[in-house]
């Protein structure tokens, strides 16, 4: 067996906490046991009859003082470089000259404003993106959100593993390589190593409400609160009916063995498990990433595994510089956050509508995001617009729209009626197109073409 002493070493001599070394030691240990994190269609059943938001009783809401005593985490380590992006993505214009840093003070100073409570914010940053978002919150300082000791979260990083040594990969040319991130599921040894797990929970904070700073529909919701706090659970997942545009998003599902509630990715569905994993009337749920935990009954359950939660490794083979395929092939291993949902006894989901899940992964999340199909509320939350009945948009560019800059060439469509929009080829947009139904728009020439301003509806356009 390699000697775990080289990554031991490695991260300590970088700054890594104990918590993050062990969560890397039992992940490497699951590794070199060949534990592969697959999840196969035998050992699960479909979750079914999960509770509703619908459902919960308004009245509890009215209970301000809850708010004092939870923290709302916002997952912002990501730059978007797949969208072209040089920066965090939460600095990316949304909409209305607004980014999502915007919008997520926005929702926390309403919050504070409607509850009288000073709610914490927490924003889990990574080595990237830090300095450029604690820098934009300088124009909140008479806020109380610039001092990067109130508002930061440090995401670890651990190292990337050799395939043919199984030894931390070593790249001289650029030793920033020989790192990569955890996943988000770091979120747990870095509330726990850096301090802030004791410190909230110090300052009677006991509930945490965790979702990516990219999903603007995730505000916390006093109903929502009210109802975890009620029901006494460690941990609780907002899921939602999965559609055609979530076939590769993670999907709720009840184990066999113990009957818990799981996670599962699309990393841990074996090949000839696809099918099933895909099939949105079996699997009918999926994770929005809105999280909400129990900080105290956390803090028992690390101390219980000896400060790591065992949650399930996701590795992914690489090469050590993503640039050049001829580098070291190279293991990186991951956890997700979601997936601690199996590791708490008397865990929980509950269906939330769709106004709680508006994420921008790609250049297609955001043109849909900019247009009338979604709408800004008082309180900062971007949402569907109420005719689109809870459903978004399904729309499909080609690469010739991958990067942001590029949908300068679309000046934002009118999608409030628009069931699905397929733009390909160099296409420009004036401005006063709507789409109406289904919409397929194509060039097949290298040459721009122009759509002119009018209404379409259930078309094929072929320019």
């Amino acid at each position: 067996m390699p000697d775990f002493s080289l990554f031991q070493n490695k991260m300590s001599t970088a700054g890594m906490g104990d918590a993050v070394i062990k969560a890397f030691r039992r992940n490497y240990e699951a590794l070199l046991a060949n534990e592969t994190g697959m999840i196969p269609e035998s050992a699960i059943t479909p979750a079914k009859d999960i509770l509703s938001f619908e459902n919960l009783p308004r009245t509890a809401a009215t209970d301000h003082s809850l708010l004092a005593r939870t923290v709302v985490i916002k997952l912002n380590g990501g730059l978007g470089t797949g969208m072209g992006l040089q920066g965090p993505k939460s600095l990316l214009t949304v909409a209305r000259g607004l980014n999502f840093l915007d919008l997520i003070v926005r929702q926390t100073m309403e919050l504070r404003r409607r509850s009288g409570n000073s709610v914490r914010l927490l924003l889990m940053n990574s080595f990237s993106t830090s300095a450029d978002t604690l820098a934009y919150l300088g124009k909140y300082r008479a806020d109380g959100l610039a001092d990067p000791e109130e508002v930061e979260l440090m995401q670890n990083r651990v190292p990337k593993i050799d395939v043919r040594t199984m030894a931390p990969a070593h790249w001289p040319a650029d030793p920033e390589l020989e790192w990569c991130p955890p996943g988000h599921g770091d979120l747990y040894p870095a509330l726990a190593g850096s301090g802030w797990l004791d410190r909230l929970l110090a300052e009677g904070v006991k509930y945490a409400f965790v979702s990516n700073s990219d999903n603007l529909g995730a505000v916390l919701d006093p109903v929502i609160l009210a109802h975890f706090a009620a029901s006494g659970s460690p941990f609780l997942m907002e899921v939602t009916r999965r559609t055609s545009s979530d076939s590769k998003g993670g999907h709720l599902a009840v184990r066999k063995s113990d009957g818990r509630l799981l996670l599962r990715e699309v990393a841990q569905c074996p090949e000839e498990d696809l099918g099933f994993f895909q099939d949105i009337g079996l699997h009918r749920y999926f994770n929005t990433n809105n999280l909400w935990i129990r900080l105290d009954l956390l803090k028992s359950e690390l101390s219980k595994n000896g400060g790591a939660l065992p949650l399930p490794m996701i590795r992914n083979k690489k090469t050590v510089d993503p640039r050049d395929k001829g580098s070291t092939t190279v293991i990186q291993l991951e956890t997700a956050m979601g997936a601690a949902l199996e590791c708490f006894e008397g865990a929980a989901a509950i269906e939330v509508s769709r106004n709680r899940f508006a994420p921008v992964k790609t250049t297609a999340d955001l043109l849909a995001l900019r247009s009338d199909a979604y709408e800004i509320r008082g309180d900062g939350q971007v949402a569907l617009a109420a005719l689109r009945n809870g459903i978004p948009p399904n729309i499909s560019l080609s690469d010739d729209y991958k990067l942001v800059d590029m949908l300068d060439r679309l000046d934002t469509p009118g999608l409030i009626d628009c069931r699905s929009l397929t733009i390909r080829g160099p296409v420009r947009l004036e401005s006063g197109v709507s789409v109406k139904g289904d919409v397929i728009i194509e060039n097949t020439r290298p040459t721009e073409m122009i759509l002119r301003a009018g209404t379409y509806e259930n078309q094929n356009i072929k320019l």
